[in-house]
């Protein structure tokens, strides 16, 4: 991590934990001085969560999370303290929990975390799975950003290009389980890309929404542990894909192509305040490195770091 990514970070730090200080203090404090704030800081806030294992009832009662081995479980209101007071995101209203490899805490560098929310759209019909071609969706959600990224400009925020498929989409038709991921580059000078992995299980009334944040850097500790976390959901009884009935269910107007390109994402509650500006995703901002930092690659231009989450691509 640079100095100036330091002193924001150990700046932002300070007034969480001290909120009558003044910001100016950390500009006097020369590196070494900076890193012991963060290290004083990480280590204090990583000893003051209580993780679950296990078995984990959602707190909404649609489904249950059956966490193996080398995983653990925060709750939804720890996990609201994580992305508003940590991440300096505005809300988290939608956010049910997060899952993290049982060796890492929430402020460790080079980590990733399961975001877990559940999104009431309906039922979504997966009749076109066998038929999309994600090569020519890829192209298409790439030719529609300079339009989207026209309406970020004007509301102040970077532009986001979707680089391409970080994991190709695959939906498992048996387990009604999709997942993908995209490699994405917030502003024309960025040099370090973003990676929003995406995991979807089809239930009865909606679906199940796992978002991994995580950097490019981290995409294959990622993707070994998918593998692992595809089969912890099981939607509890009355909520099951199976007992859809047409005659009082709702079904979804997203399909699964739908739900690749994200545009079911503008309903999910976590950030949908920046729904006008275009789909919601979560991201995470590497060049200041750690977890800390996610979130904050959608920042209006030359605001006060790090307030306003990103906006979707």
């Amino acid at each position: 991590m640079s100095l100036s990514a330091s002193v924001l970070l150990a700046t932002r730090l300070m007034l969480i934990t001290e909120p009558g200080a003044e910001a100016d203090t950390v500009q006097t404090l020369d590196s070494a001085q900076v890193q012991a704030l963060i290290q004083q800081y990480r280590d204090s806030a990583a000893a003051g969560f209580t993780f679950q294992h296990g078995t984990v009832e959602l707190e909404n009662g649609v489904a249950t999370l059956s966490l193996p081995a080398g995983f653990k479980f925060l709750d939804k209101a720890q996990s609201e303290r994580v992305i508003v007071d940590l991440w300096g995101n505005p809300d988290a209203s939608g956010v049910l929990g997060m899952i993290y490899p049982e060796d890492q805490d929430v402020l460790a560098d080079s980590s990733y975390a399961f975001v877990v929310q559940y999104d009431e759209i309906g039922y979504v019909e997966d009749g076109d799975a066998d038929d999309m071609d994600y090569d020519e969706l890829l192209k298409q959600l790439q030719e529609g950003e300079a339009e989207e990224n026209q309406q970020r400009k004007d509301a102040g925020y970077e532009p986001a290009y979707l680089v391409g498929w970080a994991a190709e989409p695959f939906y498992d038709k048996d387990r009604k389980i999709l997942h993908w991921a995209k490699e994405i580059k917030f502003g024309d000078s960025a040099t370090v890309n973003t990676l929003n992995y995406n995991i979807r299980v089809l239930g009865r009334k909606g679906v199940l929404i796992l978002n991994a944040v995580a950097s490019m850097s981290e995409l294959e500790l990622v993707k070994a542990h998918v593998p692992d976390v595809l089969g912890v959901v099981t939607f509890n009884d009355g909520y099951r894909y199976e007992q859809f009935d047409s005659k009082v269910d709702d079904v979804a107007a997203w399909t699964i192509g739908g739900l690749v390109a994200g545009k079911v994402l503008a309903k999910v509650g976590l950030f949908a305040g920046l729904a006008k500006f275009g789909k919601v995703i979560i991201v995470a901002l590497i060049a200041a490195g750690g977890a800390a930092w996610r979130f904050f690659t959608g920042r209006k231009k030359n605001a006060e770091p790090p307030s306003p989450p990103a906006t979707n691509a």
